[in-house]
């Protein structure tokens, strides 16, 4: 879908887009997805470049419960809607609760992690500001926003997008979800008194630009902090996944905005 309204936010995903996070990340998280997976019994442990490959654009919740369910070990029915095939009786059950609490755990990991290894990245933050000045700029992630958090304020993105204008499929939602399911676009539409049409979203991972897609906002894909291996396919994967472009780098969509605000 091409913008054909007057772009008047952009809707930007954090991890791998704004920040090259997904790496560091899943070298914090991998610990406790191997911790959690042990503690139900599971031998198989997980590589972090494994994880990054397997459930980018994922929050860990959700990684979680997929993993589970993919070993065999029982899920309570309230976490396996969406596995309809999953076991939801054993002798030891994953439940709501102790999700919960594996959550807590990898959120409180990952996010001391983040921390310490990111940096401002100018070639981000100068396209930002310039874009700033004629758009509203908010973060939509399925990632916690304490997470956020800890990674803006590291990356120096605190002044351009501040805690008001972050939401979260982890911690904004009435149920948390993560993407690709549109609803944290929806509510940040919503939240911000847009219509998805005035609104572009940039993305890096295909869940992400399913969710905006989904949600019926016009996405930009963007491969900046996609490893060079990984650039091709991925190009391909958000093109299929209903992008209307792909860049490279932040400074990309600047001109790709121009003659969509000249035709508006």
């Amino acid at each position: 879908m091409i913008p054909t309204s007057r772009v008047l936010a952009l809707l930007c995903d954090a991890d791998g887009n704004l920040f090259p996070s997904e790496e560091p990340a899943f070298v914090a998280s991998a610990d406790v997805t191997n911790a959690f997976l042990a503690s139900y019994g599971v031998t198989r442990r997980y590589t972090p470049e494994e994880l990054r490959l397997g459930s980018t654009g994922k929050n860990f919740r959700t990684t979680a419960v997929d993993l589970a369910v993919a070993h065999g070990v029982a899920v309570e029915p309230s976490l396996a809607g969406r596995h309809p095939g999953a076991v939801t009786e054993g002798p030891t059950v994953l439940t709501a609760q102790a999700l919960q609490e594996w959550v807590q755990e990898e959120k409180a990991q990952v996010t001391r992690h983040l921390g310490t290894v990111l940096r401002p990245d100018p070639s981000v933050l100068e396209p930002l500001t310039r874009l700033s000045s004629a758009h509203r700029l908010a973060a939509v992630s399925s990632s916690a926003l304490g997470r956020l958090e800890a990674c803006f304020t590291a990356t120096g993105l605190d002044g351009l997008i501040p805690p008001s204008e972050r939401y979260s499929a982890e911690d904004s939602l009435p149920v948390p979800t993560s993407k690709p399911d549109p609803a944290v676009y929806l509510y940040a539409c919503a939240q911000l008194g847009l219509d998805p049409a005035q609104a572009v979203a940039v993305e890096d991972s295909v869940p992400g630009a399913q969710s905006a897609v989904a949600a019926g906002i016009p996405t930009v894909g963007n491969v900046q902090f996609v490893p060079g291996a990984e650039r091709e396919e991925r190009v391909a994967q958000l093109r299929e996944a209903g992008v209307f472009a792909v860049i490279t780098t932040w400074a990309e969509l600047e001109p790709l905005l121009e003659p969509l605000e000249r035709t508006a």
